[in-house]
């Protein structure tokens, strides 16, 4: 038979979590035709012969918790996560550019866009339905596959904006119908983020009404918990409540006990969840391979700062000062309280980009204060103030046991909770989290080659076919004939991450070669620019 691509010699990991075996793998546009024994196909039928000798052949990896829109509007080659070999990047948590309506806040992108891409500004204002940032993107071009979940703050923002009141009944009705016309645009489900605002004021009864309307398209409930330290079990409860009630399959986003004094939680967690799982409840969930967290430095703030969408005037009001700092310093309970958890000296904003706050990238915040003479709590609010939007701080708050016992998991799934970046660009605009570019070779490097916690099979299910299947995804995480030839090959011997906190934008090494639909996007480690890229959709659209 013709085929255009031969990929020959390989040792085959097909993402079932199967032994690997030798075989040839054959594509035929941009589907896998043939998996067949060593020297069954005749390489002459081929345009292009592959030789991987020594090299793994696994499907590409899906990203389940990717924050690349920003990032994809920028430089649609996604090359940190491609270098990876992440073919699929689903996005969603925390916001969506669209459907947008039409006011101007934090979530939304227009402030932005104006500041950094202006060439979409007004192009998103055009937004209305969710489905059309997606098309937006293709139609500029991506190297990856993209999809996303809708975002249960956007949707809130969208009826509500920053009001922390129950939402009416009205309201309810309102945000139903925009989760079902994002349903039958290719959303694989709500995603909720709720330790951030607005998500922050959603009860739980909204989001059950929320989860029916998904539930009742054949969604998925998707969510970074309320609170993942002091109440953590609580949040857990919330979360298996939500899809007891609302009949709804549940996945939880980096799931981790965050904070020292919290780590001896986290056996109990992994046994809640087994536990629920035992009684017939849907849940599972995905964890980032690092023991430090990233997020805004607005986390160590409780959310009712941004009511009505007035964080930064609220930060700059000298009244507002001691009530915030009474918070912080003895946390209600009913908020993420970050800076509690980790501690100053824990904490370390790295997304500085005001000329008068440059020198402090990269140092802990208990540094800061003590250069700037305040305490952390005045030290952090001023840094927002001057800012004038969140930075990007990492959190050392997790346990690196606890990141152990989660990979091993049945469960649990692999994801970057980042976006793809090109160190080209993105090492001007300051460091990140080492996860945007090595989550997926760290698995395989450290848990699987150094540490044997996994197999090599194992890890790669936890990277394609689990995602997939809980996704709905029907045609993709497998080498198997009939999927799109989504591929990666590697070799397991070098496959390494080498970013780190103090050094983050390095690309990861031993990912050899990717395809995408059956297009190379990376050859002998070097993206070839093509942009294959198609939207994955979810169960109403696919």
């Amino acid at each position: 038979m013709e085929i255009d691509l031969l990929i020959r010699n390989g040792r085959v990991v097909d993402g079932t979590g199967n032994p690997w075996f030798q075989a040839d793998v054959a594509v035929r546009g941009d589907r896998i035709v043939a998996v067949a024994p060593p020297g069954r196909i005749e390489p002459r039928n081929a345009r292009e012969v592959v030789d991987a000798s020594g090299c793994v052949v696994s499907p590409g990896f899906i990203d389940i918790q990717s924050h690349s829109i920003y990032p994809l509007m920028r430089d649609g080659r996604s090359l940190s996560k491609i270098a990876q070999g992440v073919t699929t990047e689903i996005m969603g948590e925390g916001w969506t550019p669209a459907p947008f309506g039409g006011r101007i806040s934090e979530p939304i992108p227009s402030a932005y866009f104006a500041r950094r891409l202006p060439e979409w500004e007004e192009r998103a204002r055009q937004w209305r339905r969710f489905r059309d940032w997606l098309e937006a993107m293709l139609e500029r071009g991506v190297s990856p596959n993209i999809g996303s979940f809708l975002a249960g703050g956007t949707l809130r923002e969208y009826v509500k904006g920053y009001d922390m009141s129950p939402a009416s009944p009205d309201e309810i009705t309102a945000m139903r119908r925009l989760v079902a016309e994002a349903m039958e645009d290719g959303a694989f489900g709500v995603a909720y983020a709720l330790i951030y605002p607005p998500d922050a004021y959603a009860s739980t009864d909204e989001i059950v009404e929320i989860c029916r309307e998904v539930a009742r398209w054949g969604g998925l409930y998707i969510t970074h918990i309320r609170s993942e330290g002091e109440r953590l079990f609580e949040a857990l409860e919330e979360a298996i409540q939500i899809g007891q009630q609302a009949g709804i399959p549940v996945e939880i986003y980096h799931l981790k006990a965050s904070g020292r004094r919290n780590w001896w939680k986290f056996p109990s967690v992994l046994e809640r969840i087994e536990r629920a799982r035992r009684d017939g409840i849907d849940v599972t969930a995905d964890v980032y391979p690092y023991t430090a967290a990233g997020t805004g430095l607005a986390s160590v703030l409780p959310p009712w700062v941004a009511a009505g969408g007035r964080f930064y005037e609220n930060l700059r009001d000298p009244a507002m000062r001691e009530p915030i700092r009474r918070e912080v310093t003895n946390p209600s309970g009913d908020w993420e309280a970050l800076g509690t958890e980790a501690g100053p000296e824990g904490i370390m904003p790295v997304g500085l980009h005001h000329p008068s706050l440059l020198r402090f990238v990269g140092k802990r915040l208990s540094e800061i204060a003590a250069e700037r003479g305040q305490d952390w709590i005045d030290a952090a609010i001023d840094l927002l103030s001057i800012e004038g939007r969140n930075i990007f701080t990492i959190y050392f708050v997790m346990d690196e046991t606890n990141v152990r016992a989660a990979l091993r998991q049945p469960w649990i799934k692999v994801a970057t909770d980042a976006g793809g970046l090109d160190p080209a660009w993105a090492r001007a605009e300051g460091p990140v989290h080492p996860r945007a570019y090595g989550t997926y070779p760290r698995v395989l490097a450290r848990f699987v080659r150094e540490l044997r916690d996994l197999t090599l099979e194992e890890a790669i299910r936890k990277m394609t076919s689990a995602v997939a299947d809980r996704l709905g995804i029907r045609d993709r995480g497998q080498v198997r004939p009939g999927f799109f030839a989504d591929l990666v090959v590697f070799d397991p011997e070098s496959v390494a991450d080498r970013a780190t906190f103090e050094d983050p934008h390095q690309l990861a090494t031993g990912i050899r070669s990717v395809w995408v639909n059956g297009v190379c996007v990376l050859r002998d480690g070097i993206h070839t620019g093509a942009m294959p890229g198609r939207i994955v959709s979810g169960p109403a659209r696919a």
